[in-house]
């Protein structure tokens, strides 16, 4: 079967204008082969690069290809990102803007590396741990991702009801109708409305900039509080539990299979990976400069109230700041809440579809409509239905459900970074595009600290009269043994690399050539690809993390029940 040329889409929802046939990518769905189709232009994609290499013609192609990046970034602030940085600001101030400081480079290493595998692979992160790990890691790492991300559904629609409510619309009435909008926004057959609309509601996320200058913040504070660490009270498993939900819902696992999936439906390729690149790096720099105005906002508009130390969730933080600052700044904080959750909601959900479509092999692609791909929006639709139904459940706790699937999330995200950092030192999958040595130091890095704040969590809630400076020296303890463990590998590494790369491909220092080669590379069909090596010590060390994640697991499960009991 070969794509034809045409128009962008026909009337029946089919992807045409695809140059490609089957033989030539790895891509499992047909409509991931083709023009980039932008909200805001088309990258034809037989177009050479260099052709769009100057002035506002580049500029005119990044706008075209930027998308993925900022709808996953943005989409991060989503409804239990508001709640958890609105309880920082709110319980301790503005003390935990430091914590946002040290997760930028974070979000862009770990999402950077998704970009790659995305344009260079044509195939969704799901599939890749299967084809390169085996079923047994890959069901694991999907059954996770399954159960971590409709649960964090749940979360997106608890912030729609507290927004409607706080309007005083009834439960019932507004969460049907945010349901059914979220699935005609996705169901239209058009890639391009969908980005469209995304970028509408990333448009009036920007309120959160105006709402944190109307609180008239004590800016040196600010400063000093993002670029000063400070444990306000002390380190202890309640304040541990916080700083991980923070780190849970700013780098979440979702976010790694999204844009992996979002970049290979936009049909981005690796001559444009630059542009990503930007796009990505925006988004970044957004994502974290709203996550600061929603927690300056509380954390000054109510610091002389009754209301301060006293979070109980985004509801109730959204009518202190109607009582204490204003209608203005009440309004403004739901309707944003209201749109986080919309974002998130959206997002997540098509994570999971495309994890899906990618493990049972079935058309996964928003250029389809669904009559063309029943069960790609079937699985949409009841995603979206039960999470609905979950929030409608009278007397749910759900404040404490928003923060605790954060909580989780941090937990979760180090075993889904080792297989991203794994996959992108996978010289069959990237080719050219593999992990420099500085890029897998700090991979390592946000490995070995997500492990160790997961540690001191778990440590601090089986023995809670542990104090603040024994756990701060557990910590240190852990740094130093991970410099060294980090400084071994990579000695160790770096004398058994070879340069088959340079010597089958093209020598480092032609700089032009290697450019070249890498607009072009792709990775071949995955049964076409050599078996990937599992070492012993690679199974052991995979086995060990799983181990321990499973019992962090259901201690922060134990901490969370422990919360909701009062103790």
């Amino acid at each position: 079967m070969k794509f034809g040329r045409g128009d962008v889409s026909s009337s029946s929802g089919t992807p045409e204008n695809l140059h490609l046939t089957p033989e030539d990518s790895a891509a499992l769905d047909s409509a991931h082969v083709g023009d980039i189709i932008g909200a805001f232009g088309t990258v034809r994609v037989d177009e050479p690069r260099s052709s769009r290499s100057k002035g506002l013609r580049r500029l005119f192609t990044l706008l075209a290809i930027m998308g993925p990046g900022l709808v996953v970034m943005v989409g991060d602030n989503d409804a239990g990102g508001v709640a958890t940085y609105a309880q920082a600001g709110q319980n301790y101030g503005p003390h935990l803007l430091w914590t946002l400081l040290l997760l930028i480079p974070v979000l862009y290493v770990n999402q950077e590396m998704v970009v790659r595998l995305g344009a260079v692979t044509g195939v969704g992160h799901a599939r890749l741990i299967f084809s390169r790990f085996g079923k047994f890691w890959g069901a694991f790492s999907v059954i996770d991702l399954f159960i971590l991300n409709a649960l964090t559904i749940v979360t997106e629609f608890i912030g729609v009801d507290q927004a409607f409510r706080y309007f005083g619309l009834p439960s019932y009435v507004g969460i049907p109708v945010a349901a059914v909008l979220l699935f005609l926004f996705a169901s239209g057959g058009s890639f391009r409305r969908w980005e469209r609309w995304m970028y509408l509601l990333i448009a009036f996320n920007l309120a959160v900039i105006p709402m944190a200058i109307f609180v008239h913040p004590n800016y040196a504070s600010v400063v000093r509080d993002t670029v000063v660490p400070a444990f306000p009270g002390g380190i202890n498993a309640s304040l541990l539990l916080l700083i991980i939900a923070i780190v849970g819902t700013t780098v979440a696992p979702w976010q790694l299979f999204f844009q992996q999936s979002n970049v290979i439906d936009k049909r981005i390729t690796p001559k444009w990976i630059p542009y990503e690149r930007i796009d990505t790096a925006v988004g970044v720099v957004l994502t974290e400069i709203g996550a600061a105005a929603l927690l300056v906002v509380p954390a000054y508009a109510l610091s002389h109230t009754h209301a301060f130390g006293n979070f109980t969730s985004a509801l109730g933080t959204a009518i202190s700041l109607r009582t204490h600052a204003g209608s203005v700044i009440g309004d403004l904080f739901a309707l944003v809440l209201l749109d986080a959750s919309l974002i998130g909601a959206s997002a997540v959900t098509l994570s999971t579809t495309y994890a899906l479509g990618d493990v049972f092999n079935i058309r996964h692609s928003l250029h389809w409509s669904p009559r063309r791909a029943p069960a790609f929006y079937l699985f949409y639709a009841a995603l979206l239905l039960v999470s609905a139904v979950v929030v409608l459940i009278p007397n749910s706790p759900l404040g404490l459900i928003t923060t605790g699937v954060q909580a989780l999330a941090g937990i979760l995200l180090p075993s889904a970074t080792v297989f991203l950092v794994l996959l992108s030192n996978d010289k069959a999958v990237l080719g050219p595009w593999v992990n420099s040595t500085a890029r897998n130091v700090v991979s390592g890095l946000i490995v070995w600290v997500l492990v160790l704040l997961s540690v001191a969590l778990t440590v601090a809630t089986i023995f809670p009269h542990l104090t603040g400076v024994e756990l701060i020296d557990g910590l240190s303890i852990g740094m130093v043994v991970g410099v060294l463990g980090g400084l071994f590998i990579i000695v160790r590494w770096r004398s058994k690399r070879s340069s088959e790369l340079d010597t089958l491909l093209l020598q480092r220092h032609d700089k032009d050539g290697l450019t070249k080669l890498r607009e072009t590379w792709r990775m071949p069909k995955l049964d076409k690809l050599p078996q990937a090596e599992m070492s012993i010590g690679k199974k052991l060390g995979l086995g060990t993390l799983r181990a321990y994640l499973v019992l962090a697991f259901v201690v922060v499960i134990v901490k969370i029940v422990q919360l909701a009991m009062g103790h």
